[in-house]
């Protein structure tokens, strides 16, 4: 995904444009020599974040060396920047801003309003942690949505590509109060934010985050939407507390039977169909959650599951035929290896039947 955005969010036009927007607010910005520094040899061939870098530089260059002028400056843009200048204003307070709190705060806050300051925050947050958050907990009662959504999105424990937060993964105690304020937000931009966070929490602390989805459950069709969200690692792990939470029933008054691979020996690139049958031996409908795990082989030999959900129903008693398509394409995501791959059902967290195949 990363080559991909590199093209399309640092084309040349867009540097000329910022470039342009910069010299508008700031007259003195030498915007021709800014693009001809930015775009240099090395430049088609730099990743993602290497160009974000790279131009967050290059800015420094031609702003004024003074970080609160230059950060007037880039506050100022703001209404007229989108794509990769959104990206490089943050990044440009993350390093130029550590001994300048005062400012570099306020500034993440106006500048995630055209490209999040997420990832612009996480060294803040790693120097003091709790001076940090209380900018978080303000911007949970912006009235600006795209705020809001910067409170939750930048203190996740895991936010991906982002520098981790190790206090975080360990005490998620200061982000509560942030999910509590947003918990129930008109905007589905926030609200999924709340779950992605809850469920980076839930990587380390399930039992916190089932505490809360337990509390939150029937507040309001947001909150419950939350939740669902939220626990989705802890339903893709079986757990059973988040099974009963959602009223996925009892595993053992189900069997899988006759579980078939259409094929025992296919190659990369090929797709296979399995076949099974579910027999449910209850007095009335339950709601089944039926998934399947592939333990892919991976370069080094060893073996790592993925979990595949089919589908949440709700089935009568007697005994259904799911039938599913697998493919071993290669993907940008995920890369296949030759070797014995191990497929199992799994019905409401229970593995229920198992079989191999060897990928050639």
């Amino acid at each position: 995904m990363a080559d991909k955005l590199k093209d399309t969010l640092f084309p040349l036009e867009k540097v000329q444009l910022f470039g342009t927007v910069l010299k508008e607010v700031y007259p003195s910005f030498q915007s021709e020599e800014f693009v001809a520094a930015v775009c240099d040899k090395d430049w088609p061939e730099r990743e993602l974040k290497e160009k974000m870098r790279h131009a967050t530089l290059c800015l420094h260059q031609f702003l004024p060396q003074n970080f609160e002028k230059a950060v007037e400056i880039l506050v100022a843009i703001v209404p007229k920047v989108t794509g990769f200048e959104a990206i490089v204003l943050p990044d440009y307070v993350e390093v130029y801003g550590q001994k300048h709190w005062d400012i570099a705060l306020p500034a993440l806050g106006e500048l995630t309003k055209c490209g999040s300051s997420e990832f612009g925050i996480r060294p803040f947050l790693n120097k003091d942690l709790e001076g940090a958050m209380k900018y978080m907990l303000a911007w949970a009662d912006s009235d600006d949505f795209r705020v809001r959504r910067f409170a939750s999105e930048g203190c996740r424990p895991r936010l991906p590509w982002a520098s981790g937060v190790p206090a975080l993964k360990k005490d998620p105690s200061l982000i509560l109060p942030i999910l509590e304020k947003l918990k129930d937000d008109p905007e589905e931009f926030v609200r999924k934010s709340v779950a992605n966070n809850l469920n980076d929490i839930s990587k380390d602390h399930p039992k916190l985050v089932l505490d809360i989805c337990e509390r939150w459950q029937g507040n309001s069709k947001n909150t419950d939407w939350i939740i669902k969200h939220a626990c989705r690692t802890l339903l893709k792990q079986g757990n059973k507390r988040a099974m009963l939470l959602f009223g996925f029933a009892n595993p053992e008054l189900m069997k899988v039977e006759d579980f078939q691979l259409s094929n025992t020996s296919p190659a990369i690139g090929d797709d296979i169909s399995f076949r099974f049958k579910l027999a449910l031996d209850t007095k009335q409908k339950q709601k089944v959650r039926i998934e399947y795990i592939v333990h892919f082989v991976k370069a080094n030999g060893k073996t790592s599951p993925k979990v595949f959900q089919i589908k949440e129903v709700e089935m009568k008693p007697g005994v259904h035929t799911i039938n599913k398509k697998h493919t071993f394409k290669n993907m940008t995501t995920r890369k296949h290896y030759p070797g014995e791959h191990t497929f199992e059902i799994v019905i409401n967290g229970d593995v229920k039947a198992s079989a191999k195949l060897q990928l050639n």
